[in-house]
């Protein structure tokens, strides 16, 4: 039997779930229910998971299991950018294995977004929640402007479309003369993460329930299938798709293998669109890795600014209050410099989300024991690479030897981890080391 230890920790509101209505979640589980595929966890995966097993198998009995509220975990606290390219353009191999190797993660990559674009469609969103602009690679000095002319190189051996844009030309869309260069690539959709989650939530219908607040307490096999009790229910199913990412590892799954890592982000409060020129949305990553992430999100009220910058290592799946209020004073330094005409516009919200890392960045995917499959560790760019590993953890529980069953199931199991206190050590010097190397980016 496999038993949860503890249960996942959440931290500082997210300004994306701040800024929507109040929404009633679904029921808890509170009574035997019988499944053909029980998914725990609600986040990217789970619910493409989900999705997908309606696809294939209309019919297909599935419940997913939540432990706290749709887009209150880690989901809901992600940067929303859903990338097709490689977004760290310093990388001399995206993937490790050459040409083929990448042209093989963006088509993955791909799949995601048309899940994701399907999506938005049948719920007929706009812009505000799905929107298909592309993002952009910025630069803010010679360091970054390296970089972003070596990943436009990167680019033409795969035969990517891109356009470069100076001083001026980026500061014609960001409305602000801070960025020295950037490279924009049109595949990237940025969404509002909160929203497109509850809206793929409240999408499903019988026979694909979901229940929120009812955290997986215990996984049993029994027989040839599975029973997972919740604090107030029980669910019987023939299989299993763990989404819950890090939280695997609570159940004693995937030991010494997952690398725990938060990110931080503060949003501003809304301002006057007239204080800041160039266009009202848009989506930006750093040149250089471990650098800063910003968006702009354009509101009826006003518009707002999201800065995204910080990493820790947190081995107990635990973040602080003062580690967000450290990282915020940092989001205000980062602010200022780049946006000089918003002085005085105050950050309203600030956070903390989780990731899941594996030492040598592969996913924790596949069948780990009879009817119990795995999609976890994303490794970041959560949006499309927990997407994807639902999509193919969700073919694998079916059966299917599909392409992207094949393309996951080619990765490299994780290695082990260094033993502690080297660990710990290693990962906190390597982190701080990035950031440093990042400066001013």
């Amino acid at each position: 039997m496999l038993i949860a230890s503890k249960f996942p920790q959440t931290l500082g509101r997210s300004g994306w779930v701040a800024m929507m209505p109040r929404r009633t979640p679904h029921p808890s589980l509170d009574q035997t229910v019988s499944a053909d595929i029980a998914i725990i966890g609600g986040g990217f995966a789970g619910l493409s998971a989900a999705r997908r097993l309606s696809q294939l198998d209309p019919a297909l009995r599935v419940v997913i299991l939540e432990a706290g509220e749709i887009a209150d975990g880690a989901t809901g606290r992600n940067s929303g950018f859903v990338i097709d390219l490689p977004h760290e353009v310093s990388s001399e191999d995206y993937s490790g294995s050459g040409n083929d190797a990448r042209k093989h993660d963006i088509a993955v990559h791909r799949m995601a977004i048309a899940l994701a674009r399907d999506v938005a469609n049948e719920n007929g969103w706009g812009k505000d929640i799905f929107d298909p602009c592309g993002k952009y690679n910025i630069a803010m000095g010679p360091q970054g402007d390296k970089h972003v002319a070596s990943y436009a190189k990167q680019l033409d051996k795969v035969h990517e479309p891109y356009t470069l844009l100076d001083a001026k030309q980026i500061a014609a869309v960001t409305g602000t003369p801070s960025f020295t260069s950037a490279i924009y690539t049109p595949g990237t959709v940025i969404i509002q993460p909160a929203a497109y989650v509850r809206g793929l939530a409240d999408s499903f219908r019988a026979p694909v329930t979901l229940y929120e607040n009812t955290p997986a307490v215990s996984i049993e096999r029994q027989g040839s299938s599975w029973q997972i009790r919740t604090p107030k229910g029980i669910v019987n199913a023939e299989k299993i798709i763990l989404a819950n990412n890090g939280q695997a590892q609570n159940f004693g799954l995937f030991r010494g293998q997952l690398l725990h890592v938060y990110t931080y982000a503060s949003m501003t409060e809304t301002f006057d669109p007239k204080r800041l020129g160039g266009e009202r949305s848009w989506g930006a990553t750093p040149a250089f890795p471990m650098g800063t992430t910003v968006r702009r999100v354009q509101g009826k009220e006003g518009d707002r600014v999201l800065i995204r910058s910080r990493y820790t290592y947190n081995p107990r799946m635990q973040v602080s209050e003062g580690a967000i209020a450290r990282a915020g004073r940092v989001h205000d330094r980062k602010f200022d410099a780049r946006f000089p005409t918003l002085k005085g516009i105050a950050m309203q919200y600030r956070w903390a989300g989780a990731m899941a890392l594996t030492w040598n960045g592969v996913p924790a995917f596949g069948e780990i024991e009879p009817g119990m499959f795995a999609a976890i560790a994303c490794n970041g760019v959560g949006a499309t690479k927990a997407t994807a590993s639902g999509m193919a953890a969700a073919e694998a529980a079916m059966g299917l030897d599909s392409w992207l069953v094949q393309v996951f199931r080619s990765f490299d199991a994780p290695k082990p981890l260094p033993p502690q206190p080297f660990l710990t050590i290693g990962a906190k010097a390597n982190l701080s080391m990035k950031e440093w190397s990042a400066g001013i980016e």
